[in-house]
């Protein structure tokens, strides 16, 4: 691999290790750009506090810790400082004023959730067609904003229902993904987890589309930057089903 942009830092309190770290073992494993993408804080309605990303009070500290690396390592790695993030309609105004001024490259849409937080995990099993149509609709609707980059883990909806209605919605992301020319995420996260994504019928139909893809390590800790074997394994298997895999992305290298 030459890039990754979907890493994450402890903030999120479900990753480890120190950032430095995260920056070694990316240049340890031959990558020459990092993009560093932690879960990204939200400012709720109600007294709501996440714990699974990062939060307000941390964002001084991400961007005053990610621009000394930047120059620590700027003979050795390009990095980018980024979020994932869901885009949750209601929310987005907050964001906006939460994040003004940050000097944010780059972000990446993870549709986890559709709507406000304490609310449904989208990576649950559901036979529930709406379900999975409300997924898709909000993540090309997000897209069509312009704010992302790319789509991390495009098939974490796990719907487990009739597989003529999977194929249905998920063609629609595809095709709407390859008319802007957006890859799909081979995520690594959940290929060396076992998880239910990379879904193969999620590939499948991406091949008969014809998406380019990308190599997301999702990384939590810091060694799945340094992890060539899964890397190349990831990148094999967006291979065997015809898909094109590109190294960086053009809107940032």
């Amino acid at each position: 691999m030459v890039a990754n942009y979907h890493t994450h830092t402890k903030r999120c309190q479900h990753a480890y290790g120190e950032d430095k770290e995260y920056v070694e073992n990316a240049i340890k494993g031959g990558l020459k750009v990092l993009g560093f993408s932690d879960h990204c804080p939200w400012i709720y309605d109600s007294n709501y506090i996440s714990g699974t990303r990062m939060l307000p009070s941390q964002l001084d500290e991400y961007f005053t810790s990610m621009e000394r690396l930047k120059k620590e390592y700027q003979r050795d790695i390009k990095i980018y400082v980024g979020f994932e993030s869901e885009y949750i309609p209601q929310q987005m105004e907050s964001q906006d004023r939460l994040f003004k001024g940050y000097p944010i490259d780059y972000m990446i849409l993870g549709e986890h959730f559709v709507s406000p937080e304490p609310s449904t995990y989208m990576g649950f099993p559901s036979k529930d067609e709406n379900y999975l149509k409300v997924y898709i609709d909000t993540i090309i609707e997000g897209m069509e904003t312009g704010r992302y980059s790319y789509v991390a883990h495009p098939d974490l909806c796990d719907f487990v229902g009739d597989i003529e209605v999977y194929n249905k919605h998920y063609e629609r992301l595809c095709r709407y993904l390859k008319d802007k020319n957006v890859p799909i995420e081979i995520n690594l996260l959940g290929y060396i987890e076992h998880r239910h994504y990379p879904n193969e019928n999620f590939l499948k139909i991406a091949q008969k589309v014809g998406n380019i893809a990308i190599v997301g390590c999702d990384a939590h800790t810091p060694d799945r930057l340094s992890n060539v074997k899964a890397q190349n394994e990831c990148k094999r298997l967006a291979e065997r089903f015809g898909l094109k895999v590109i190294d960086t992305l053009p809107n940032l290298d």
